[in-house]
């Protein structure tokens, strides 16, 4: 749970969790299952929103870059149903709407505090907003206060900010402003096809290098992490939701700025019997899968930010730098 917030893993480094051989021929069973059973949504409005026609891509990746034990790869052919998809992440002022609309509060807002990256908190101020800090990974704060309409803390505001990518929102927020919108979010696999864009097994939505020609593509850490950042990007946090140029599917920002919550529970090693049409993640499990980095993204610390790469968080956690988009299911 997010209050015993010493376990907060937002570093980018998976929960454990394992699944004993006997249970084999169960997961099988139950993957399948969970493919055929799969929530469908498609009563939300398709504005603002990018067709896919689905198909057969290969995911995940056997690069040298990978993390094993984060189950990224092996490469794998899965096959989707076509589906919609956001153009760019959930912003602050859909967010907004949703909240004036239903008055439905945020997780963060009911507990009272969310986590703030320490470089989004004033020096001289640093005693009285941090109530406390995470132990090994000190530069993410509690903060009192802190929460999508507050996101550096009590005082901060919105403002100018509406295109920007709705943040401090937990799975369970992301989940409940889906199904308001008559949406719900991405599987793992849908996330993964259309960050790609249709390339196959590239790096990046754009192809292996990050900078090509020396152009930032997406929003991450340039600098020593996590204490300069050269913002050489544009962006010293979140920039707004279509600050890049789109990947060939049309989509903005899918790689860095925040990282985005996908339905599926995280296993490292469950997609290796999994179903290979329109696969889920197990029925069971204690995070939810995340994709696509975050702002904090750095080659020395959490070289997360490719397209394959993927970590997990507890349903109830949400920080500074943790979003999400919707998906529509094709009627």
């Amino acid at each position: 749970m997010r209050k015993d917030f010493e376990l907060f893993a937002a570093a980018g480094v998976p929960h454990p969790c394992c699944v004993p051989s006997r249970q084999r021929e169960q997961r099988v069973k139950e993957s399948r299952q969970a493919s055929a059973e799969r929530m469908r949504a498609d009563q939300g409005s398709t504005a603002d929103m990018i067709k896919l026609d689905g198909g057969a891509f290969l995911m995940g990746t056997d690069s040298e870059q990978a993390f094993a034990q984060d189950g990224e790869g092996p490469v794998r052919t899965v096959v989707l149903d076509p589906f919609f998809i956001d153009r760019c992440a959930v912003t602050i002022g859909q967010f907004a709407e949703f909240a004036r609309e239903t008055g439905y509060r945020t997780e963060s807002e009911k507990l009272g505090w969310s986590f703030v990256f320490q470089g989004h908190i004033p020096e001289d101020r640093r005693k009285e907003l941090v109530a406390d800090t995470v132990p090994g990974v000190s530069w993410w704060c509690k903060v009192n206060g802190a929460a999508w309409n507050h996101p550096e803390g009590p005082d901060s505001e919105i403002g100018p900010r509406e295109r920007y990518p709705v943040t401090h929102v937990s799975w369970n927020d992301a989940s409940a402003y889906a199904a308001w919108a008559g949406k719900r979010l991405p599987t793992e696999a849908e996330w993964e096809f259309a960050a790609r864009g249709g390339l196959e097994q590239k790096l990046f939505p754009w192809g292996d290098e990050l900078t090509p020609n020396g152009e930032h593509r997406c929003n991450v850490w340039q600098g020593q992490f996590p204490l300069v950042d050269l913002a050489e990007d544009g962006y010293a946090g979140t920039g707004p939701v279509d600050a890049f140029l789109p990947n060939d599917f049309g989509l903005h920002n899918i790689t860095g700025n925040t990282w985005e919550w996908c339905s599926d529970y995280f296993h490292p090693s469950y997609h290796l019997t999994a179903a290979r049409v329109n696969p889920v993640g197990p029925l069971r499990g204690r995070t939810k899968v995340m994709k696509g980095g975050s702002y904090l993204c750095h080659s020395s610390y959490c070289n997360r930010y490719r397209v394959a790469a993927r970590t997990s968080n507890e349903p109830d956690s949400a920080t500074t730098n943790i979003g999400f988009r919707c998906v529509l299911d094709v009627s």
